[in-house]
């Protein structure tokens, strides 16, 4: 029998809990410099574009790094590769807090982006490994959930640290992830990753071997559309429509805010409908419901539905992303390496998060907002076919668990 608390729902493990509030960290202190980078960067007499590339070198530098990142994991190990990622991160945020130069600011928040692509992916084949296959819907939505209130918390407390100076932000980010770091490199110390018995490590995953699956591609696809809407284009042209529409900057905020509170929201249930209902029909629900909400946006002149269709933007994305990444460990299985197989599937949101707002900005200026979302609505339906098409992945619990 699995020990329950009285609520009626397994604990989650402690080594899981341990990487939750390391992942709170993390975002807590990217949080803290996101408002304030763009600033820093005019510091040095730049204008808006450069200071977009110092925000936009970060993100590329990590889809460049995903394949060696992947190969890292499976060739040293996932905890190293963490750990070794968050002290990347940390010396890059303590090093930009002291930059001199645009040049040096770019290229030291750039090399940051390394880092980051060496910890997300072990902290995802991190969760692999460690979460029990009847529970990786919640510790998918727990994971995230986590990154979410820490990047919402993040940004209140940068804009009050930017007031005794922009570096002092950077500075907090660089303990912050240190702090983060020991605490994995502390209470994980003990954490068994392998199998006892190294003669019966079984090898890891070939990417060649994961795209076999129809899951996968159907994960590849999800991802790609996630990133390009919610990730993407969701924070970088739902604002710049809410002012071009409303003429008030407040309401690009208080949108976005409700967008992630109808994630946060949306996650405390999608992951335990993932693990009973399934994966598949969350992330086809999901995709849906992103398209249903995002489409119609551009033209939208009423505020009351400007905001309404924000909140149930971030219900998508907190629908799809528990099941697609349950099913995306469900695919690898505990008991092997998949370092190139994660960051493959990272690369996709990562690359759908950088085409997205590019391209749908370009159609706004061309053909306006509607037609903008309108092309994002088109890229989260086409990802529906592939899941329909993809098997369901959910471990069957067994009989008294």
């Amino acid at each position: 029998m699995t020990n329950r608390p009285r609520g009626g729902a397994a604990a989650l493990p402690a080594q899981i809990r341990v990487l939750l509030v390391a992942a709170f960290l993390i975002a807590v202190g990217f949080g803290l410099v996101s408002p304030v980078l763009p600033a820093y960067a005019r510091t040095f007499d730049v204008g808006v574009a450069a200071a977009s590339v110092v925000v936009s070198a970060f993100a590329f530098f990590r889809l460049v790094f995903a394949p060696a990142g992947g190969a890292l994991v499976q060739r040293l190990g996932e905890r190293p590769v963490y750990l070794a990622g968050l002290l990347v991160v940390a010396a890059s945020s303590l090093a930009t807090a002291f930059a001199q130069t645009y040049v040096q600011l770019l290229v030291l928040r750039g090399l940051g982006g390394i880092g980051s692509t060496m910890f997300t992916v072990s902290a995802m084949a991190l969760l692999v490994r460690l979460a029990p296959p009847h529970m990786r819907g919640r510790v998918s939505s727990s994971y995230a959930s986590a990154f979410l209130i820490g990047g919402m918390l993040g940004p209140v407390l940068g804009g009050a640290l930017a007031g005794l100076g922009l570096r002092v932000p950077f500075v907090m980010y660089a303990v912050a992830l240190v702090a983060a770091a020991a605490l994995v490199g502390v209470r994980l110390r003990e954490a068994r990753l392998r199998p006892a018995d190294a003669g019966s490590q079984q090898p890891p995953m070939r990417l060649r071997e994961a795209l076999a699956h129809r899951t996968y591609v159907a994960a590849l696809g999800s991802g790609f559309a996630n990133g390009w809407c919610n990730f993407g284009v969701r924070v970088a042209v739902l604002p710049q429509l809410a002012v071009a529409v409303h003429d008030d900057t407040w309401v690009a905020g208080v949108a976005l805010a409700l967008a992630a509170a109808g994630t946060a929201a949306t996650l405390q249930v999608s992951g335990r409908l993932a693990d009973s209902v399934g994966r598949r029909p969350l992330v086809v629900v999901g995709l849906l419901v992103t398209a249903l909400s995002l489409g119609p946006l551009g033209l939208s002149s009423s505020l009351a539905v400007l905001l309404a269709l924000s909140v149930l933007s971030g219900v998508g994305a907190g629908l799809v992303n528990p099941g697609q990444q349950a099913s995306v460990a469900d695919v690898v299985g505990s008991g092997r390496s998949g370092g190139t197989v994660l960051s493959t599937f990272q690369m996709s949101q990562d690359t759908g998060a950088i085409l997205g707002p590019v391209l749908v900005g370009l159609v706004a200026d061309q053909a306006g907002f509607g037609w903008a979302f309108a092309t994002t609505a088109v890229v989260s339906v086409l990802a529906i076919p592939l899941w329909l098409a993809a098997p369901e992945t959910r471990p069957v619990p067994a009989a008294g668990t």
